[in-house]
Protein backbone atom coordinates (compact mmCIF):
# COMPACT_ATOMS: atom_id res chain seq x y z
CA UNK A 1 0.00 0.00 0.00
CA UNK A 2 2.84 2.37 0.85
CA UNK A 3 4.50 1.75 -2.52
CA UNK A 4 1.26 2.33 -4.37
CA UNK A 5 0.67 5.58 -2.47
CA UNK A 6 4.19 6.82 -3.27
CA UNK A 7 3.77 6.07 -6.93
CA UNK A 8 0.36 7.74 -7.02
CA UNK A 9 1.58 11.08 -5.68
CA UNK A 10 2.73 12.56 -9.05
CA UNK A 11 -0.56 11.58 -10.65
CA UNK A 12 -2.87 13.00 -7.97
CA UNK A 13 -3.03 16.47 -9.45
CA UNK A 14 -4.21 15.05 -12.74
CA UNK A 15 -6.92 12.87 -11.19
CA UNK A 16 -5.13 9.62 -12.16
CA UNK A 17 -4.12 8.36 -8.74
CA UNK A 18 -7.05 6.05 -8.18
CA UNK A 19 -6.78 4.38 -11.59
CA UNK A 20 -2.99 3.93 -11.29
CA UNK A 21 -3.32 2.49 -7.80
CA UNK A 22 -6.00 0.10 -8.99
CA UNK A 23 -3.78 -1.14 -11.84
CA UNK A 24 -0.85 -1.77 -9.48
CA UNK A 25 -3.16 -3.64 -7.10
CA UNK A 26 -4.47 -5.83 -9.92
CA UNK A 27 -0.99 -6.67 -11.20
CA UNK A 28 0.21 -7.38 -7.66
CA UNK A 29 -2.64 -9.84 -7.13
CA UNK A 30 -1.89 -11.48 -10.48
CA UNK A 31 1.79 -11.75 -9.58
CA UNK A 32 0.98 -13.34 -6.22
CA UNK A 33 -1.33 -15.83 -7.91
CA UNK A 34 1.14 -16.98 -10.57
CA UNK A 35 3.95 -17.06 -7.97
CA UNK A 36 1.90 -19.49 -5.88
CA UNK A 37 1.24 -21.58 -8.97
CA UNK A 38 4.95 -21.71 -9.75
CA UNK A 39 5.84 -22.53 -6.17
CA UNK A 40 3.36 -25.34 -5.54
CA UNK A 41 3.83 -26.85 -8.98
CA UNK A 42 7.51 -27.25 -8.13
CA UNK A 43 6.56 -29.05 -4.90
CA UNK A 44 4.34 -31.46 -6.82
CA UNK A 45 6.95 -32.19 -9.47
CA UNK A 46 9.59 -32.44 -6.74
CA UNK A 47 7.71 -35.39 -5.24
CA UNK A 48 7.87 -37.21 -8.57
CA UNK A 49 11.51 -36.21 -9.13
CA UNK A 50 12.50 -37.58 -5.72
CA UNK A 51 10.92 -40.96 -6.48
CA UNK A 52 12.41 -41.05 -9.96
CA UNK A 53 15.93 -40.14 -8.85
CA UNK A 54 15.79 -42.74 -6.08
CA UNK A 55 14.80 -45.48 -8.52
CA UNK A 56 17.21 -44.51 -11.29
CA UNK A 57 20.20 -43.65 -9.11
CA UNK A 58 20.05 -44.67 -5.45
CA UNK A 59 18.88 -48.26 -5.92
CA UNK A 60 21.30 -49.02 -8.78
CA UNK A 61 24.07 -47.57 -6.65
CA UNK A 62 23.09 -49.64 -3.62
CA UNK A 63 22.62 -52.95 -5.46
CA UNK A 64 25.31 -52.33 -8.11
CA UNK A 65 23.01 -54.08 -10.55
CA UNK A 66 20.44 -52.96 -13.10
CA UNK A 67 18.24 -56.11 -12.90
CA UNK A 68 18.08 -55.89 -9.09
CA UNK A 69 17.15 -52.19 -9.20
CA UNK A 70 14.61 -52.55 -12.01
CA UNK A 71 11.72 -53.82 -9.81
CA UNK A 72 11.85 -50.69 -7.66
CA UNK A 73 11.32 -48.54 -10.75
CA UNK A 74 8.40 -50.71 -11.83
CA UNK A 75 6.80 -50.42 -8.37
CA UNK A 76 7.21 -46.63 -8.37
CA UNK A 77 5.39 -46.45 -11.69
CA UNK A 78 2.26 -47.63 -9.92
CA UNK A 79 2.39 -44.32 -8.04
CA UNK A 80 3.23 -41.76 -10.72
CA UNK A 81 2.46 -43.42 -14.06
CA UNK A 82 -1.24 -44.16 -13.87
CA UNK A 83 -3.96 -42.54 -15.95
CA UNK A 84 -4.67 -39.98 -13.22
CA UNK A 85 -1.40 -39.56 -11.34
CA UNK A 86 0.85 -38.95 -14.36
CA UNK A 87 -0.97 -35.78 -15.50
CA UNK A 88 -1.33 -34.53 -11.91
CA UNK A 89 2.23 -35.26 -10.73
CA UNK A 90 4.21 -34.76 -13.94
CA UNK A 91 2.55 -33.10 -16.94
CA UNK A 92 0.41 -30.38 -15.35
CA UNK A 93 3.01 -29.25 -12.78
CA UNK A 94 5.70 -28.92 -15.47
CA UNK A 95 3.48 -26.92 -17.81
CA UNK A 96 2.16 -24.77 -14.95
CA UNK A 97 5.69 -24.11 -13.68
CA UNK A 98 6.99 -22.96 -17.07
CA UNK A 99 3.96 -20.86 -17.99
CA UNK A 100 3.80 -19.20 -14.57
CA UNK A 101 7.52 -18.39 -14.73
CA UNK A 102 7.05 -16.61 -18.05
CA UNK A 103 3.95 -14.85 -16.71
CA UNK A 104 5.86 -13.56 -13.69
CA UNK A 105 8.48 -11.97 -15.93
CA UNK A 106 5.79 -10.29 -18.05
CA UNK A 107 3.99 -8.96 -14.98
CA UNK A 108 7.19 -7.66 -13.42
CA UNK A 109 8.09 -5.92 -16.67
CA UNK A 110 4.67 -4.27 -16.77
CA UNK A 111 5.09 -3.10 -13.17
CA UNK A 112 8.57 -1.75 -13.85
CA UNK A 113 7.41 0.21 -16.87
CA UNK A 114 4.55 1.80 -14.95
CA UNK A 115 6.41 2.47 -11.71
CA UNK A 116 9.82 3.53 -12.96
CA UNK A 117 9.25 4.63 -16.50
CA UNK A 118 11.03 1.60 -17.93
CA UNK A 119 13.89 1.21 -15.45
CA UNK A 120 14.05 -1.82 -13.17
CA UNK A 121 13.89 -1.06 -9.42
CA UNK A 122 17.53 -1.88 -8.73
CA UNK A 123 18.72 0.45 -11.52
CA UNK A 124 16.22 3.28 -10.98
CA UNK A 125 18.53 5.63 -9.09
CA UNK A 126 21.44 4.92 -11.44
CA UNK A 127 19.23 5.46 -14.48
CA UNK A 128 17.98 8.79 -13.08
CA UNK A 129 21.55 9.96 -12.43
CA UNK A 130 22.60 9.15 -15.99
CA UNK A 131 19.54 10.59 -17.71
CA UNK A 132 21.07 13.99 -18.44
CA UNK A 133 24.36 12.65 -19.83
CA UNK A 134 23.42 9.34 -21.44
CA UNK A 135 22.65 8.85 -25.10
CA UNK A 136 19.28 7.89 -26.43
CA UNK A 137 20.48 4.39 -27.27
CA UNK A 138 21.63 3.81 -23.70
CA UNK A 139 18.30 5.05 -22.38
CA UNK A 140 16.40 2.62 -24.57
CA UNK A 141 18.57 -0.26 -23.39
CA UNK A 142 18.29 0.54 -19.69
CA UNK A 143 14.59 1.31 -20.04
CA UNK A 144 13.49 -2.05 -21.41
CA UNK A 145 11.80 -2.88 -18.12
CA UNK A 146 12.74 -6.55 -18.18
CA UNK A 147 13.75 -7.83 -14.71
CA UNK A 148 17.21 -9.31 -14.22
CA UNK A 149 17.40 -12.88 -15.47
CA UNK A 150 18.78 -15.01 -12.62
CA UNK A 151 20.89 -18.13 -13.07
CA UNK A 152 18.00 -20.14 -11.64
CA UNK A 153 15.70 -18.84 -14.39
CA UNK A 154 18.33 -19.46 -17.07
CA UNK A 155 18.84 -23.04 -15.87
CA UNK A 156 15.07 -23.52 -15.92
CA UNK A 157 14.83 -22.43 -19.56
CA UNK A 158 17.72 -24.77 -20.38
CA UNK A 159 16.21 -27.62 -18.39
CA UNK A 160 12.84 -27.45 -20.19
CA UNK A 161 14.03 -28.76 -23.61
CA UNK A 162 16.35 -31.29 -21.97
CA UNK A 163 13.47 -32.64 -19.88
CA UNK A 164 11.18 -32.65 -22.93
CA UNK A 165 13.67 -34.72 -24.94
CA UNK A 166 14.04 -37.15 -22.02
CA UNK A 167 10.27 -37.59 -21.78
CA UNK A 168 10.02 -38.06 -25.54
CA UNK A 169 12.72 -40.75 -25.69
CA UNK A 170 11.57 -42.70 -22.63
CA UNK A 171 7.81 -42.23 -22.65
CA UNK A 172 6.40 -40.85 -25.90
CA UNK A 173 8.54 -42.66 -28.49
CA UNK A 174 7.95 -46.16 -27.05
CA UNK A 175 4.22 -45.47 -27.09
CA UNK A 176 4.41 -44.40 -30.73
CA UNK A 177 6.55 -47.34 -31.87
CA UNK A 178 5.37 -50.19 -29.65
CA UNK A 179 2.05 -48.86 -28.39
CA UNK A 180 3.24 -49.55 -24.85
CA UNK A 181 6.02 -48.45 -22.51
CA UNK A 182 5.86 -51.26 -19.96
CA UNK A 183 9.22 -52.65 -21.17
CA UNK A 184 10.96 -49.30 -20.76
CA UNK A 185 13.22 -49.12 -17.73
CA UNK A 186 16.82 -49.04 -16.64
CA UNK A 187 17.78 -51.69 -19.20
CA UNK A 188 16.37 -49.47 -21.95
CA UNK A 189 18.59 -46.61 -20.77
CA UNK A 190 21.61 -48.92 -20.50
CA UNK A 191 20.93 -50.18 -24.02
CA UNK A 192 20.90 -46.59 -25.27
CA UNK A 193 24.31 -45.92 -23.70
CA UNK A 194 25.69 -49.07 -25.32
CA UNK A 195 24.28 -48.39 -28.80
CA UNK A 196 24.55 -44.56 -28.87
CA UNK A 197 27.16 -43.61 -26.24
CA UNK A 198 28.03 -40.06 -27.35
CA UNK A 199 24.46 -38.77 -27.56
CA UNK A 200 23.46 -40.58 -24.36
CA UNK A 201 26.36 -39.17 -22.34
CA UNK A 202 25.64 -35.64 -23.53
CA UNK A 203 21.90 -35.89 -22.94
CA UNK A 204 22.07 -37.42 -19.47
CA UNK A 205 24.94 -35.18 -18.36
CA UNK A 206 22.83 -32.14 -19.24
CA UNK A 207 19.76 -33.66 -17.58
CA UNK A 208 21.58 -34.32 -14.32
CA UNK A 209 23.66 -31.14 -13.99
CA UNK A 210 21.09 -28.62 -15.20
CA UNK A 211 18.16 -30.42 -13.56
CA UNK A 212 19.71 -30.81 -10.12
CA UNK A 213 21.14 -27.29 -10.19
CA UNK A 214 17.77 -25.78 -11.08
CA UNK A 215 15.84 -27.78 -8.48
CA UNK A 216 18.29 -27.08 -5.65
CA UNK A 217 18.54 -23.36 -6.38
CA UNK A 218 14.78 -23.18 -6.88
CA UNK A 219 14.21 -24.83 -3.51
CA UNK A 220 16.64 -22.38 -1.92
CA UNK A 221 14.65 -19.52 -3.43
CA UNK A 222 11.40 -20.77 -1.91
CA UNK A 223 13.19 -21.12 1.43
CA UNK A 224 14.35 -17.52 1.17
CA UNK A 225 18.06 -18.27 1.43
CA UNK A 226 19.26 -17.84 -2.17
CA UNK A 227 21.23 -14.64 -2.82
CA UNK A 228 19.64 -12.23 -5.32
CA UNK A 229 21.08 -11.82 -8.84
CA UNK A 230 24.23 -9.69 -8.87
CA UNK A 231 24.58 -9.82 -5.08
CA UNK A 232 28.40 -9.60 -5.24
CA UNK A 233 28.19 -6.19 -6.92
CA UNK A 234 25.27 -4.76 -4.97
CA UNK A 235 25.81 -6.01 -1.39
CA UNK A 236 27.64 -3.38 0.64
CA UNK A 237 26.94 -4.43 4.24
CA UNK A 238 29.70 -6.79 5.44
CA UNK A 239 27.47 -9.01 7.56
CA UNK A 240 24.88 -9.35 4.81
CA UNK A 241 27.59 -10.07 2.26
CA UNK A 242 29.08 -12.74 4.51
CA UNK A 243 25.68 -14.39 5.02
CA UNK A 244 24.90 -14.37 1.31
CA UNK A 245 28.32 -15.79 0.52
CA UNK A 246 27.79 -18.57 3.04
CA UNK A 247 24.38 -19.36 1.55
CA UNK A 248 25.85 -19.35 -1.96
CA UNK A 249 28.49 -21.91 -1.01
CA UNK A 250 25.97 -24.05 0.88
CA UNK A 251 23.50 -24.16 -2.01
CA UNK A 252 26.20 -25.04 -4.53
CA UNK A 253 27.59 -27.73 -2.23
CA UNK A 254 24.16 -29.32 -1.94
CA UNK A 255 23.74 -29.11 -5.72
CA UNK A 256 27.11 -30.76 -6.35
CA UNK A 257 26.27 -33.50 -3.83
CA UNK A 258 22.98 -34.16 -5.63
CA UNK A 259 24.71 -34.26 -9.00
CA UNK A 260 27.34 -36.66 -7.65
CA UNK A 261 24.69 -38.96 -6.15
CA UNK A 262 22.61 -39.11 -9.32
CA UNK A 263 25.68 -39.50 -11.54
CA UNK A 264 27.08 -42.31 -9.37
CA UNK A 265 23.95 -44.41 -9.79
CA UNK A 266 23.70 -43.39 -13.42
CA UNK A 267 27.24 -44.63 -13.98
CA UNK A 268 26.14 -48.13 -12.96
CA UNK A 269 23.32 -48.01 -15.49
CA UNK A 270 25.46 -46.47 -18.26
CA UNK A 271 28.13 -49.17 -17.97
CA UNK A 272 25.75 -52.12 -17.72
CA UNK A 273 25.77 -52.83 -21.45
CA UNK A 274 23.30 -53.72 -24.17
CA UNK A 275 20.28 -55.95 -23.61
CA UNK A 276 20.27 -59.27 -25.50
CA UNK A 277 17.43 -61.34 -26.92
CA UNK A 278 13.98 -60.24 -27.98
CA UNK A 279 13.95 -57.30 -25.58
CA UNK A 280 17.16 -55.97 -27.10
CA UNK A 281 15.52 -56.12 -30.53
CA UNK A 282 12.58 -54.13 -29.18
CA UNK A 283 14.98 -51.48 -27.91
CA UNK A 284 16.88 -51.44 -31.21
CA UNK A 285 13.62 -50.89 -33.08
CA UNK A 286 12.71 -47.93 -30.86
CA UNK A 287 16.11 -46.25 -31.06
CA UNK A 288 16.19 -46.82 -34.84
CA UNK A 289 13.32 -44.36 -35.24
CA UNK A 290 15.58 -41.49 -34.24
CA UNK A 291 18.70 -40.67 -36.35
CA UNK A 292 21.18 -40.65 -33.49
Amino acid sequence: MALSTTVCMPYFAFGKCYRHHLHLTDTSIAKQTVTRIQRYSSYTFGFFAGLHIANTSVFPLVYRSVPYAEPFLLMAREVYQTRFSEPLLVALPVVAHIVSGIAIRLIRRSQNLRRYGGATPGMYALHRSKTSSSTSSTNSTNGSGWPTLSYTAISGYLFAPVLASHVFMNRVLPLIVEGDSSNIGLQYVAHGFASHPVVSWIAYSALITVGVGHMVWGGAKWMGISPPPGWRRTTVDKQLRKRRSRNWWTINTVALAGIALWASGGWIVAKWGATEGWLGKVYDNIYAQIPL
